[in-house]
């Protein structure tokens, strides 16, 4: 007989299998991603059909099987019938489990991520329907907090060419900072100009040595190994320069997106008055950004948050 074990997990994913089978994606406590079939859960009558939908936790016993293992048991914990019944809170629940999904480890402990996914699912369910700032808050939370747990967290309170501390300047309308998703981070505006314009000056004095060098020792009209090129001098050292990479700006944020991604790091989310829904969608499309450059893949949850957001704000402006 097959061997069996227990876990406590949540589901992240299903997909149809057969004519009434699904095969579930979990990510358990005790062994990280799993993924199972659940027998019979597409009939009306099976005990797994609803024990087997999305963000349900079950407690499982498990069989080992050749390629896909099997739940004969599921004992349900906890649901979240709050995500169903609104959209953005569903999407946001999709794109945070998507996240999950490429940081998952299997045949390892996952319990910290499991919690913390857990932590935000709770947070988002009991936000108000009618608050868009909210959801996007709490989403935008729970995706910086899942980069951190993974070591992917961006840096959001240095400047990534200074290390200078960045304060935001909420006094100044025009003021703004830099994001560069390759650089890993914030990046200061006039930093970055400065080194721009040393590296247009450097470029320069390059091209002024090739033309004095081509002027001093010009090439022969034959296709030839440079025989008039001087002989290197016994004992001379050849010093190379290594420029400063310019990193690329992905976007430019106000005083209030850089207050706001700074916040992000908090174990609670600090709700600002003064924040608009625009400056939530700003930084949500920062992290997503980010958070795609550094997975390597799309998060196609995504398209719903735009459709969704951009529909709901329209109908309330």
């Amino acid at each position: 007989m097959s061997r069996t074990y227990k876990a406590t997990g949540i589901n992240l994913k299903t997909q149809v299998l057969g004519e009434s089978d699904k095969i579930v994606t979990i990510l358990t406590r005790e062994f990280g991603l799993i993924r199972a079939v659940a027998p019979g859960a597409r009939k009306h009558n099976s005990s797994l059909g609803g024990r087997s939908g999305m963000f349900v936790v079950n407690e499982l016993l498990i069989a080992k099987g050749r390629s896909l293992d099997k739940i004969t048991q599921a004992q349900t914990l906890k649901t979240y019938p709050g995500l169903a019944k609104d959209l953005g809170k569903l999407a946001a629940s999709q794109y945070l489990a998507e996240i999950v999904l490429c940081q998952a480890l299997s045949e390892q402990p996952q319990e910290e991520l499991y919690e913390l996914f857990n932590e935000h699912l709770h947070r988002l369910e009991a936000v108000s329907s009618a608050n868009l700032s909210g959801v996007l808050a709490h989403l935008a939370h729970g995706v910086f907090h899942l980069l951190a747990l993974a070591g992917l967290t961006p840096q959001v309170q240095v400047c990534c060419l200074s290390e200078r501390p960045l304060k935001p300047d909420f006094t100044d309308p025009n003021w703004q900072i830099g994001f560069s998703i390759p650089a890993g981070g914030t990046v200061c505006l006039e930093a970055w100009k400065r080194l721009r314009t040393e590296g247009d000056r450097e470029m320069r004095e390059m091209r002024e040595m090739r033309e004095m060098a081509r002027d001093k020792f010009p090439m022969p009209n034959a296709p030839c190994p440079i025989p008039h090129a001087p002989f290197p001098m016994p004992n001379a050292q050849t010093v190379v320069v290594h420029r400063q990479e310019i990193p690329v700006i992905s976007s430019r944020l106000g005083a209030m997106e850089l207050a706001l991604l700074q916040h992000l790091s908090q174990p609670e989310i600090m709700q600002i008055d003064s924040a608009r829904d625009h400056h939530w969608l700003s930084v949500e499309q920062i992290l997503r950004q980010y958070a795609q450059y550094q997975l390597g893949r799309p998060i196609r949850s995504a398209t719903l948050i735009d459709s969704y957001f951009a529909a709901n704000h329209d109908a309330t402006v």
